[in-house]
């Protein structure tokens, strides 16, 4: 009993110290945003501000573009979400349970997106974009990661979850006279919740981070996403670090509640994601 204790002990030790070092940049984050311009270096660093500065926070709220560009994440990654939840799911059902020809081919075709780079395809999307008229829309940050590498990985996480699940319960709601969407719908979605949950916090973060399509497609400020309008907070005359901080402290907001709403079924589906056959 004491080797347990002694070992639990050690154990929660060394989770508390792991978080603490991983919670420091955010924690520097959110004080430096609310320190002088002054004190954000200055030397010996102090870590509490002193005192606390609500200027910078103000100064981005009160910027012409930010919540516009703030708005411009949240329903952009909103879309993207709810699409690939809808495409994943469906597809992960097919490829898990509906049996058809040439079915592994498929589901191995898809796999195959996400192993390649972005930026290898990156340029052949902008040719194939331009000709669409896409250009300096929003369109091109919505439509490519749904049916892109997002939507694979979506995919394969739900074809894994749906194929955990006893083939005995389908076999019972069709004796009952069920159709196999309903199936799907009544049975196998509310059974699904932690693989949704995955699936909605990955292609929701990914996509809030993403920097490299809306630098492509994206021209106009007003249209913008929050990686490039954190951007402008540098320039040639230097970086506003108490601006910035301050912008990416309420860009960390909504990941951050997405997350904490849907915590529990992502820890609960993490093994499940990656099970065998």
């Amino acid at each position: 009993m004491k080797i347990n204790s002694v070992s639990t002990v050690v154990r929660y030790g060394l989770l508390t110290i792991i978080s603490a070092i991983m919670l420091l940049p955010f924690i520097w984050m959110v004080t430096t945003s609310l320190k002088d311009p002054n004190q954000i270096f200055a030397l010996p660093p102090t870590f509490i501000p002193n005192p606390i500065q609500w200027d910078s926070y103000l100064n981005v709220l009160s910027s012409t573009h930010f919540l516009r560009q703030m708005f411009n994440s949240i329903y952009i990654g909103a879309t993207v979400t709810i699409g690939t939840v809808l495409l994943a799911s469906l597809a992960g059902y097919a490829f898990a349970r509906i049996p058809f020809k040439g079915r592994n081919v498929v589901f191995l075709t898809f796999l195959s997106v996400m192993m390649i780079p972005g930026e290898v395809t990156i340029i052949p999307l902008f040719l194939f974009m331009r000709e669409l008229g896409w250009i300096d829309t929003h369109l091109p940050l919505m439509i490519i990661p749904i049916f892109g590498a997002g939507g694979a990985f979506g995919i394969f996480v739900m074809r894994q979850f749906f194929k955990q699940v006893p083939a005995e319960l389908e076999d019972a709601a069709r004796i009952d006279g069920c159709s196999r969407f309903r199936i799907f719908v009544q049975i196998m979605l509310p059974l699904s919740k932690p693989a949704l949950a995955t699936v909605t916090i990955f292609t929701f973060l990914t996509n809030w981070n993403e920097f490299l399509e809306p630098l492509i497609f994206i021209n106009s400020r007003e249209l913008m996403t929050l990686p490039l309008a954190l951007s402008l907070f540098t320039d040639e005359a230097g970086t506003d670090w108490s601006s910035l901080m301050s912008a990416s402290v309420l860009a960390t907001l909504p990941v951050l509640t997405v997350f904490f709403f849907a915590q529990k079924q992502f820890i609960e589906s993490l093994a499940m994601s990656g099970s065998k056959e």
